[in-house]
């Protein structure tokens, strides 16, 4: 609570110092960088239930890779603050659309489908989507054994797209966040879950839930920070930032502690980027 607090009263000083309301929307500057850099705030949106990209801490604060790149990101782009908004995949495109926030990392994949609403910057992260079931599953072995199966996917996000499109001979079932969708997955409301490794992996560990991988890798998928269209300069320096990043180090540091030890995330995302 005292979290959500703080994040209003921010957000409200922000609206005084630099940007006006419209019904329920708030107006986007002309030069959204130019202006987080005058009010020393960026708002960035993350789910704060995906992890390890993003996930609330023991004292109810943002962690994850994604929150620890987009502080770097913010800091090397000259803002001093950072205002991170919880919201779903589901809401991010809009969200973006009508100025409730900056920026949205939160594993983010740059799909033809968003790049025809907002622009994204040079991909930071890349993963491999599976598919999960429970131990004790026989029949599910590879996406084949898909067809028929009531399939649980994570509303507005890529791995929902990818299944509409993919598995249409599934039941698609959407879910808000992973913690429902993996509770049920759990209780045997759904016979799959399509999630990436790295999501998946941690809800099982998190929830000492008895669940597998199975099958090869679906697809992978690289993620970038969005933002609205328009914001050439906001585009040009978090990419820059991203590229910084991965040239200096930065990127295997923060891989390492959120990801995985053997986790080459520039590697992938080099290969990704060739597949593209």
């Amino acid at each position: 609570m005292k979290f959500h607090h703080f994040v209003r009263s921010i957000l409200g000083a922000a609206a005084l110092c630099c940007v006006s309301y419209s019904a329920g929307a708030q107006i986007i500057p002309a030069d959204i960088l130019a202006n987080v850099r005058a009010t020393g705030v960026i708002r960035i949106a993350n789910t704060q239930s995906s992890p390890p990209w993003s996930l609330l801490d023991d004292n109810l604060q943002p962690a994850g890779y994604d929150v620890e790149v987009a502080k770097e990101v913010a800091r090397r782009i000259g803002v001093a603050k950072v205002v991170f908004v919880a919201d779903s995949f589901k809401n991010f495109v809009d969200g973006l659309k009508v100025g409730k926030y900056d920026l949205v990392m939160n594993d983010l994949t740059p799909t033809a489908e968003r790049e025809k609403q907002i622009d994204f910057s040079a991909p930071y992260g890349v993963e491999e989507f599976r598919i999960f079931v429970l131990k004790s599953n026989t029949d599910i072995k590879d996406r084949p054994d898909l067809k028929g199966k009531r399939v649980g996917v994570t509303t507005g996000s890529s791995n929902e797209t990818w299944s509409r499109a993919n598995l249409k001979d599934s039941d698609i079932r959407t879910y808000d966040n992973g913690g429902f969708l993996f509770n049920d997955l759990g209780n045997g409301r759904i016979d799959a879950a399509i999630i990436s490794h790295f999501g998946g992996m941690k809800y099982a560990n998190v929830n000492k839930l008895p669940i597998k991988e199975v099958g090869k890798p679906l697809t992978f998928q690289l993620s970038a920070a969005g933002m609205v269209k328009g914001q050439p300069a906001l585009k040009a320096a978090v990419s820059k930032a991203v590229n910084d990043m991965i040239a200096d180090g930065t990127i295997d540091r923060l891989t390492r502690k959120w990801v995985g030890a053997d986790y080459d995330m520039i590697s992938d995302i080099k290969e990704a980027l060739k597949q593209q």
